[in-house]
């Protein structure tokens, strides 16, 4: 006897066998007891949610002797001949195959006769998508009045594709991805009357990875049967579907986080030697990165084990959201790098390593800047301290010896302290800031966000404030010519921009003053 394939071998034979489309079952039901079946329907879905077993569920429903509850017998003579194949009034064509006008023509010279035994002549057209603009055309008018005793189910996933004059011709029911639950269910009414032995754990890593497709979860259970072995285990199914070993995956996300390039080197080797398609691999590391994000955002997350979730809980810890986003980033680019190199290993080598490297680098970078923001609160005198009582009291102490040196100073000279000279922020500033802001420069906008600009002449702007790294940003040409073109949006006239200490600006805005009694234009522009 031939083989069947487990997914023809268990495919519903009734509506109510059907899982996860109940809100399609019950409307057909309903017309099938009421005697009010359409005559064009289109059953759109996704591959594997039960467009075509619906339709021949339909076929036998309308033609059954013995219909109950809107529901085909499966046990009458139209019934069992429909379900064998030998019935001529139930047609199936597969419209990628036959899609020519010439192949519609014939189903136009057939509608007019009548059915031989059964009481419709049903055609079920399946990827009706692909059908050429002709084959649509000759197959309109037949659609748009058929006689009395033809019905037409109509099944694609690319519904988008179809004229809208044969859309507007059919009762079009979408069939939505089945649930995780619905296949779980499903598969173990397989498994039981298969007398398959499978995990809780194996049902729930089928059901994800078939991502909403019986057919798919069915095949894949089927996969795990051609060894002859009748127990399922989790492992046994990644295995199968070539998901790498997660402690891999781990591992090398571990070394990104943690900036580990011997970890990442030892984990690569050992990937390379256990013949792992790297592209492949990267992809999962992609996936497994995404998976530790949505853990530390949703607290969830499906498809791992106890031992594994603890293993991710470990690494959300470890990673912000933005560097978790950072990384897949990252991760994408290399992908597309590799996609097209002859030489993989050395690009997913130095791939990793160079996300390594670049984390490293931006936390050097991220320790600059607080540095710098320190230093310039230092240097302003605008901070303050706050610790425990004891060092309070001794600070408090120091400060009262520091108040009596200073008043003994001052007595025995007389001269009074200078204040200091604050440099003031020219009022326009914020404004110009705010317009690179509403341009989409958010590197710009953050880096001289905090920072002071003063006129030192009537053609120069001195920017201060700005840490090392701003400094770097600013110094770029076009983000000069950006700032450069702000100030001549806001003030009207065409300014040069410098970078300076504020101690400097301020001596030169007095000798810019010293200049300004001269009956003469003098401005002095440093480049």
């Amino acid at each position: 006897m031939a083989y069947t394939a487990l997914y023809r071998k268990f495919r519903p034979l009734t509506f109510e066998e059907f899982a996860g489309q109940e809100h399609i079952t019950r409307t057909l039901r309903n017309q099938i007891m009421s005697d009010r079946v359409g005559h064009a329907y289109l059953f759109n879905g996704g591959r594997g949610t039960g467009k075509t077993s619906a339709a021949k569920i339909l076929a036998r429903a309308v033609n059954c002797l013995n219909p109950k509850d809107g529901e085909p017998c499966n046990e009458c003579e139209i019934c069992k001949e429909i379900l064998n194949g030998s019935l001529t009034d139930v047609v199936e064509m597969d419209a990628a195959s036959n899609n020519s006008v010439e192949d519609i023509r014939s189903i136009r010279e057939e509608v007019n006769f009548l059915p031989t035994k059964a009481k419709y002549r049903v055609y079920i057209i399946d990827e009706v998508h692909m059908l050429s603009t002709g084959a649509f055309n000759a197959l309109l008018k037949t659609l748009e009045e058929p006689p009395a005793h033809v019905k037409f189910i109509l099944a694609t996933t690319e519904p988008q594709k179809l004229p809208a004059t044969i859309l507007s011709r059919c009762q079009r029911f979408d069939f939505k991805k089945i649930s995780e639950e619905d296949i779980i269910k499903r598969l173990q009414v397989i498994c039981s009357k298969s007398n398959i032995s499978i995990t809780e754990e194996a049902l729930r890593t089928i059901a994800i990875l078939s991502e909403g497709g019986m057919r798919d979860a069915i095949s894949i259970l089927e996969r795990c049967l051609q060894d002859g072995d009748t127990e399922i285990v989790d492992d046994k199914i990644k295995d199968l579907v070539g998901i790498p070993k997660i402690e891999y995956i781990n591992k090398i996300t571990e070394s990104i986080i943690d900036k580990d390039e011997e970890k990442g080197l030892n984990t690569i080797e050992e990937v390379i030697n256990d013949g792992k398609d790297l592209y492949n691999f990267l992809w999962e590391i992609i996936k497994y990165v995404k998976d530790v994000l949505l853990f530390k955002v949703q607290g969830k997350v499906n498809l791992y084990n106890s031992d594994d979730l603890e293993k991710i809980k470990s690494v959300s810890e470890k990673a912000s959201k933005d560097e978790l986003f950072d990384v897949i980033y990252e991760l994408s680019e290399l992908e597309n790098d590799i996609k097209w190199s002859t030489q993989k290993n050395i690009m997913f080598e130095a791939g990793i390593l160079k996300l390594i490297a670049k984390k490293k680098h931006k936390v050097y970078k991220d320790v600059e800047e607080r540095l710098d923001k320190l230093e310039e609160k230092i240097n302003s005198g605008d901070f303050t301290i706050s610790s425990n009582k004891d060092v309070k009291a001794d600070l408090a102490e120091k400060v009262s010896k520091k108040d009596e040196d200073i008043k003994k100073e001052t007595k025995k000279d007389e001269t009074p302290n200078k204040p200091v000279k604050r440099l003031q922020s020219e009022n326009y500033w914020k404004e110009v800031v705010n317009i690179l802001k509403s341009k989409g420069k958010i590197t710009l906008f953050t880096n001289l966000m905090n920072a002071k600009a003063a006129e030192v002449n009537d053609m120069q702007l001195a920017i201060v404030g700005l840490s090392a790294f701003g400094k770097k940003i600013v110094e770029q040409p076009e983000n000069r010519k950006e700032i450069e073109d702000a100030i001549m949006q806001v003030t009207g006239k065409k300014m040069y921009i410098s970078i300076d200490e504020e101690k400097n600006v301020i001596s030169k805005k007095e000798e810019s003053n010293k200049l300004d009694g001269i009956d003469m234009p003098i401005n002095i522009i440093e480049e």
